[in-house]
């Protein structure tokens, strides 16, 4: 995935209101930005940290500038929740995600389960249909260790539940967990901060439903997913 025109560089001022940001730009005037995620954003708002921000002409936006990269640990990160599934089917089509790649067809946001969206539907005449669920992961804690959520997500574990409907009504079900940042080689879940979501998780993958974890390379040109990592978790339902 390209940054094109190329990202701005910025200084985080505080962010607030969770969708929203105020930066100072390098030539010293103060905006105010959109934050395109819903979470925590956990050890990525410090105030004075670097940030990089996109910027869109569309007269219908609010506010013209998005951020998109915060830097935090010596690292780039990605916090936009909104590129992931676009990560995760490059990654899946660059044979990353297991097997998934063989799938002919990749169809986005399409309706299942109950009052649902799948975020990737893979379809092979031969093999059937795969519900690919995908999660943005930024939070590192620990030196090398990524995790998610960073906050309490109902939302979430209800994906998980909707994901092991699919896998015990016979369809393949997968967790792609698309981390952001590229100081990390091991993922697990945040059981403390989230032990309902992280419940559901054992429930789904024991109902059959696989997890994988995609590691990214961040620059201010791109992001690219470039490895999978081990997951730390007990994936009864992995292939």
């Amino acid at each position: 995935m390209i940054f094109d025109p190329p990202l701005i560089e910025a200084r985080l001022i505080r962010r607030y209101k969770r969708f929203l940001a105020d930066v100072t730009l390098k030539d010293g005037r103060d905006i105010t930005v959109s934050v395109p995620n819903t979470g925590s954003m956990m050890g990525l708002t410090t105030p004075g940290s670097r940030v990089f921000l996109s910027r869109s002409d569309d007269p219908k936006r609010k506010y013209a500038h998005r951020l998109e990269l915060v830097e935090a640990d010596g690292t780039l990160v990605g916090i936009n929740t909104g590129l992931p599934n676009r990560l995760a089917a490059e990654a899946i089509m660059a044979g990353l995600v297991g097997d998934l790649g063989a799938y002919p067809t990749i169809r986005r946001e399409q309706k299942y389960g109950t009052n649902s969206r799948i975020d990737l539907l893979l379809e092979d005449p031969a093999r059937g249909r795969a519900y690919v669920e995908v999660k943005n992961v930024h939070l590192m804690r620990e030196r090398g260790l990524a995790e998610f959520p960073d906050t309490r997500t109902a939302r979430g574990a209800k994906h998980l539940r909707e994901l092991g409907a699919m896998a015990e009504a016979g369809h393949r079900a997968v967790m792609v967990f698309v981390i952001q940042r590229a100081d990390c080689d091991q993922f697990r879940l945040c059981r403390d901060l989230d032990p309902d979501y992280a419940a559901e998780f054992d429930r789904a993958t024991a109902r059959g439903v696989e997890a994988f974890a995609v590691r990214c390379q961040i620059s201010t040109n791109a992001i690219l997913p470039d490895a999978l990592l081990p997951i730390d978790e007990p994936l009864a339902g992995a292939a």
